[in-house]
């Protein structure tokens, strides 16, 4: 194959990638054009690409053959992965051995018609594999490589492994999300998500968005500039989070600890037992929601007291204000109370489950919740967007849901990267014939 195809001719065919698979129903964005090659597997990479694709972009997923190790991740029907049709969502999605010579092939080529490859594995085995962003990008120049791992492309600690755990230990959450010191001896807990992939996924679409935006408006030459590397660590990308604690660390030398449920700096902010056996949260931190809060539950004294008037004297009384919430939280069913609260104008709401957003009106409505229709799976939950764009409709960002292995064998290896039916079965790592 040719060194690179050309802007002319990668333009030309903006738009195979995705409408050869969605025809009519696939994704028409702000990201339509967009073309992005995912490298890797589990949550990062394909989180990210999720995201943009969801958004328009049109993605080619190269998984190993037999697929993404995520497809066997979580609750299953009749062998195929719930979570993955929403991970696999929006995808192209095409068998590749990368360490056939083939695969390898297929990724050059493939990567040659590309904006953006996005891989999360670790440092140096595309490298190894021969090919790394400096042979990638001297097919492509304009390529936009971002590149996702456990803590970062450099540094003493590039080789060591890392998960998600890893960067929410490292990144300083786990600290935070235990319990105040000297309540339990347990282990601080989980986000109950995979936070530290997510971020990172989060920070990798802003990251090649960006160098996109220089490369194709910014660069004096519009549209001649060339691409970029972009490093993003899960360790990196949980400490991001971590707001005023390092300046204060660093001047101060103070070591913000766990605070439970409630929030050190503003009161009465916390989490209150319901006589139902469930919680509500209640951010009565304002001086006006304050009283306001305080005539609910009936206690004006608290109100009126000139100790509590102030947030920092509420915030030295906490105690007090939390024990007079509690004591009304607990003579209430959660939603009972969630009423009382909301025609008060009291910021609060109960904890939800899943169970609640999936039937929650407000979900529905703005169809962040959505029935879609999965071949694999039947009629099936999605969440929808979690921004908006003017004119791209929620109902109108899945194309697809998450397709069966190698579903695109066929349109990936042969129509867009151009091999012949043998080097396609080679590079998804299958034996020759004859």
């Amino acid at each position: 194959m040719a060194e690179a195809e050309g802007a002319e001719s990668r333009r030309d065919s903006a738009t195979d990638w995705a409408t050869e698979a969605g025809g009519d129903s696939a994704p028409r964005g702000p990201l339509a054009g967009l073309k992005i090659l995912e490298l890797g597997h589990y949550i990062a990479g394909p989180f990210c690409t999720r995201i943009l694709a969801d958004l328009g972009a049109e993605v080619i997923k190269l998984e190993p053959p037999g697929g993404d190790p995520f497809r066997g991740w979580g609750s299953a029907l009749d062998g195929n992965s719930v979570w993955w049709s929403i991970h696999g969502r929006n995808k192209l999605c095409a068998e590749v051995d990368l360490k056939h010579a083939q695969g390898k092939e297929a990724v050059r080529r493939l990567a040659a018609r590309a904006d953006v490859l996005v891989e999360n594995f670790r440092p140096g085995y595309l490298e190894r594999l021969g090919l790394g962003p400096e042979a990638l990008r001297a097919l492509n120049p304009r390529l936009v490589v971002a590149r996702i791992s456990g803590y970062g492309q450099d540094g003493p600690y590039r080789d060591k492994p890392a998960f998600g755990a890893i960067g929410e230990a490292m990144g300083g959450i786990r600290h935070l999300t235990g319990h105040p010191p000297g309540m339990s001896d347990l282990p601080p807990p989980r986000a109950g998500i995979s936070i530290a992939d997510d971020l990172a996924g989060l920070y990798a679409a802003i990251g090649l968005l960006a160098a996109c935006w220089r490369r194709d408006v910014a660069d004096p030459s519009r549209g001649g500039g060339v691409g970029a590397v972009i490093d993003v660590s899960l360790v990196e990308s949980v400490f991001s989070l971590m707001e005023g604690m390092l300046p204060e660390y660093g001047l101060f030398g103070k070591v913000r600890q766990p605070a439970g449920a409630a929030i050190p700096t503003a009161a009465p902010t916390n989490t209150y037992p319901t006589k139902d056996g469930g919680w509500i949260v209640i951010a009565g931190n304002s001086d006006p929601i304050y009283r306001r809060l305080m005539a609910l539950i009936g206690r004006p004294e608290l109100a009126a007291d000139p100790r509590l008037a102030t947030n920092a004297g509420r915030c030295a009384h906490v105690g007090e204000i939390d024990a007079a919430i509690a004591a009304w939280t607990k003579g209430l069913d959660a939603k009972e109370a969630d009423r009382l609260l909301e025609e008060a104008e009291v910021p609060a709401c109960r904890l939800y489950s899943i169970r609640d957003c999936a039937e929650d009106p407000h979900f529905r409505s703005r169809r962040a919740v959505q029935e879609v229709e999965d071949p694999l799976l039947g009629r099936v939950l999605h969440p929808g967007p979690a921004l908006r764009v003017d004119s791209h409709e929620p109902d109108a960002v899945v194309g697809w849901t998450g397709p069966a292995v190698g579903a695109h064998n066929g349109l990936v290896l042969e129509r867009l990267a151009g091999l012949d039916a043998e080097a396609a079965a080679s590079a998804r790592g299958e034996e020759r014939a004859g």
